[in-house]
């Protein structure tokens, strides 16, 4: 009875893995687009002030809360594109200020305005920040932090993943925010997917989240601060626009 039920939660830990990755004050510009083991170097760059996120359309500007201080644009390069930048935005006063970005990837066949499970697309839209987890230690995070072995990536998987969920975000997608990232309840239903993550970058596109360089998922998870209620906006660069 015992190992049936072992058994039932690591089928469920591996479907919520699976549907995240798998086979199939200072400004800061982290370059080069590496996999999860890549030293990506950081330069500092001149702080830009702005009254606005750039290339984010009032439909989506309306969407981020008001009270939000720390915003993470996903900048994707197109529709069916797997390739997007990712660069942190922090509010001082009224204006946003750029701290960092990454090269990033999401779903190996781009983007949807209407994500279902299995559909190899990120969702695009504005989701919040609030709950994080990993294979590693807690490296320093203001957000709950969930550290499992049930983060391991299977082995059967090829290498270049095994890392992926050294350090993950919940992406607050179908999801219950204050659950750990691996909660497999999913409010709106099997079919609309879940399990979508910020996570370690493989090198190439996934099966829905985001991913970031090693270094970009540290920085991220010492920086971003519940308090300043952080949201993620992301998409296609047309839809962000619109």
């Amino acid at each position: 009875m015992r190992r049936g039920l072992v058994t039932a939660a690591c089928a469920v830990l591996a479907v919520l893995l699976s549907a995240c990755g798998g086979p199939e004050g200072r400004n800061e510009v982290v370059k080069g687009r590496g996999g999860a083991g890549s030293k990506a170097a950081i330069t500092p760059a001149p702080a830009v002030e702005r009254p606005r996120i750039p290339g984010i359309g009032d439909r989506m500007q309306a969407r981020i809360p008001s009270r939000s201080r720390q915003v993470l644009a996903v900048y994707g390069d197109g529709k069916d594109s797997a390739d997007s930048m990712a660069v942190l935005y922090v509010k001082s006063g009224s204006t946003w200020v750029e701290r960092a970005k990454w090269p990033a990837h999401n779903g190996k066949r781009g983007w949807t305005t209407d994500h279902q499970e299995d559909d190899l697309r990120s969702p695009v839209g504005v989701f919040t920040l609030s709950d994080s987890g990993g294979l590693l230690d807690d490296p320093g995070t203001r957000f709950p932090y969930d550290q499992s072995e049930s983060y391991q990536s299977p082995y059967y998987w090829d290498e270049s993943h095994w890392h992926d969920f050294d350090y993950v975000i919940a992406i607050n997608y179908n999801r219950r925010e204050g659950t750990p990232p691996d909660d497999p309840i999913r409010p709106l239903g099997q079919s609309k997917g879940g399990g979508i993550w910020l996570h370690v970058d493989h090198g190439s596109g996934t099966l829905a989240c985001v991913s970031v360089s090693r270094e970009a998922m540290e920085y991220l998870l010492q920086t971003l601060d519940p308090d300043q209620h952080p949201v993620m906006v992301m998409g296609d660069r047309e839809n962000l626009k619109a």
